[in-house]
């Protein structure tokens, strides 16, 4: 017990007194709307970095969802950051011609880059449904849906079932090599489900139940061992395993490389499958399907975790590996970190069992004591294994408020119900 309220209690104060009000105060930009996100390790704004629909949507998503655990005097001035975002994503990033949402324009908001990436576009799903919940602004459940429906007639794959995942402005798909329009992922996959899960809830449409399971069930069938507990990489369009690469409009192709694979490999990420392994109970929990018959994947997932990708030395969670062998990539990078609090929470509170309590407590602490940039009230980029910088940006086209804002939230509500 008393262990938790001192994870808690960091956690807040580290929520509602760094996180929140560093990107409330930096992030919105007055001048063109939209957010600011890219920031080096003093907090110093990159006044000219372009706006890419990724982050544009999870700062609105960010700011929606928080808006309800903030003390109610603070719920306005977060839903007005959300309002101003849905209103530069509208204006300036919705296709008026194909539909859909651009993947990049400069800060002004024109188009540098009209791709369809259904990453970007799931985003904009998870980010619309969470700002009509909070919000009752009907845009937002009208674009997603919307934006729901495009997917499911330019983006399903028909013939193989899921969804082709790189396509350009017409919704063509796209080339493949490092376009990767003949690749599909559990990365692309488990993002979809993600974002499923928020417009179910915001609209209750049956429709969109189906297709979250339908979801679920490619995941499960096809990019998850469910037997050892581990998620693939990368998948032609048939779902055979291929060695994983680096494609354009990724953050791996983007990220400033730390460690690196020198040949392309089946990888597999621990913080993909510790974040996979809470939000597909959540997923599962918001069907109304019984969660039961899940335990076991969800406890695999994380059991695997701890086995392969889990640094019992100096705490938090390794980058990549190759399914049953030790750790390929050991450097460290925020979001499997921050994710994996919420992962380890979760399987505490359904199992009860102490190895994943200690996983958190071990995780939060490396992230506390070495992620945090409490001076500028976020946490860095990239570390090593033991803690040294290797990216001290704080945020970037790719890192803002989403991984750390809602880890965090997301801990701290489990950690009151184990109180």
């Amino acid at each position: 017990m008393e262990n938790l309220l001192k994870l808690k209690n960091e956690m807040e104060y580290v929520l509602f007194q760094k996180i929140i009000p560093f990107w409330l105060q930096n992030s919105i930009d007055q001048t063109y709307g939209g957010y600011l996100t890219g920031f080096d390790g003093n907090g110093q704004l990159n006044s000219d970095e372009n706006k890419y629909i990724v982050t544009q949507t999870r700062m609105i998503w960010g700011f929606s969802y928080l808006s309800d655990i903030v003390p109610e005097d603070q719920k306005p001035r977060l839903l007005a950051a959300a309002r101003q975002g849905v209103d530069f994503l509208l204006g300036h990033m919705w296709d008026s011609q194909y539909g859909g949402f651009v993947w990049k324009t400069d800060r002004q908001g024109n188009v540098l880059d009209s791709g369809k990436v259904i990453y970007g576009q799931s985003f904009a799903i998870y980010a619309l449904s969470q700002y009509y919940i909070n919000s009752g602004d009907q845009r937002g459940l009208e674009y997603a849906k919307k934006l729901f429906d495009l997917l499911q007639v330019y983006a399903v794959d028909t013939l193989n079932g899921g969804y082709y995942e790189n396509l350009e402005s017409g919704w063509s798909v796209s080339p493949g090599g490092k376009y990767a329009g003949n690749r599909k992922s559990l990365d692309i996959h488990m993002h979809l489900m993600e974002a499923f899960t928020t417009l179910y809830a915001a609209g209750k449409e049956e429709i969109h139940r189906r297709k979250l399971q339908e979801t679920i069930s490619i995941i499960l069938r096809h990019m998850i061992n469910v037997e050892r507990g581990y998620g693939y990489n990368q998948f032609d369009l048939e779902f055979n395993r291929i060695p994983a690469i680096n494609i354009h409009r990724t953050w791996n192709a983007d990220r400033i490389a730390g460690e690196a694979l020198q040949e392309p490999a089946d990888t597999t990420s621990y913080g993909h499958n510790v974040e996979f392994s809470w939000l597909l109970d959540a997923a599962i929990t918001e069907t109304g399907e019984s969660i039961e018959r899940y335990l076991p994947i969800i406890k695999k997932l994380l059991d695997h975790s701890l086995s392969y990708g889990y640094d019992y030395k100096y705490g938090g969670v390794y980058r990549d590996g190759i399914a049953t062998e030790p750790a390929a990539v050991k450097d460290k990078e925020w979001w499997q970190n921050f994710e994996s609090l919420v992962g380890y929470a979760n399987g505490y509170l359904r199992f009860k069992d102490e190895k994943y309590y200690e996983a958190l407590e071990g995780t939060w602490n490396f992230i506390r004591n070495y992620f945090m940039n409490m001076d500028a009230g976020e946490s860095m980029q990239m570390l090593s294994r033991k803690g040294e910088t290797i990216v001290p940006d704080i945020g970037n086209p790719w890192k803002g408020i989403y991984h750390t804002g809602r880890a965090l939230a997301e801990t701290v509500t489990r950690i009151d119900k184990m109180l």
